[in-house]
């Protein structure tokens, strides 16, 4: 796996360690997320980035759209900066579901993380094998284009975000 995604690997893996399933259902109040919501919300994003990816490989060309001003500052403040916008509300697409279907600890959770993001680290590889490392080979809904290396960056970025979350929610808990 590409260095910048085995170290979000590794950082969730830490900021996970430990926790029962009970632990994981904790939340830092009552309209935030508990932390195996937030790492399924995590899983979503990489799903539905693989299936992007896939999408783009089985049509065998890159995407055609440039991203517009707006998409270019925000990969800037994303991708460049390493900074990730509080206070968004998360796309349905991305959004895990009210109420736990079933309960996970964090050794359950981290490893649905390494089944996610291998696959998709894996396509991302093919990508810049069929286009290169400097095309634009997928669009992102809000940040326009990117190139496979700018999506392992936000990937990164978006997660250590939510690491954060994490992080927060276990000083609550005293964990």
């Amino acid at each position: 796996m590409h260095p910048v995604l085995q170290k979000l690997q590794r950082e969730l893996h830490d900021g996970l360690a430990g926790l029962s399933a009970e632990q994981t259902q904790t939340r830092r109040g009552p309209d935030k997320w508990n932390i195996q919501q937030i790492v399924e919300h995590l899983l979503l994003t990489y799903e539905s980035t693989r299936l992007l990816v896939e999408g783009r490989i089985a049509k065998g060309t890159p995407t055609k759209a440039m991203p517009t001003v707006q998409q270019r500052l925000g990969q800037f403040v994303i991708v460049t900066m390493g900074r990730f916008p509080g206070g968004r509300i998360s796309p349905v697409m991305v959004s895990p579901p009210e109420g736990t279907v079933r309960m996970m600890s964090a050794k359950e959770l981290d490893a649905r993380v390494a089944e996610e993001l291998y696959p998709m680290d894996a396509l991302f590889a093919e990508a810049e094998r069929m286009w290169g490392p400097s095309r634009r080979c997928m669009t992102h809904g809000a940040l326009g284009s990117m190139t496979a290396q700018q999506w392992r960056r936000f990937h990164f970025v978006h997660g250590e975000h939510h690491l954060r979350q994490i992080l927060a929610t276990r000083t609550v808990m005293g964990v």
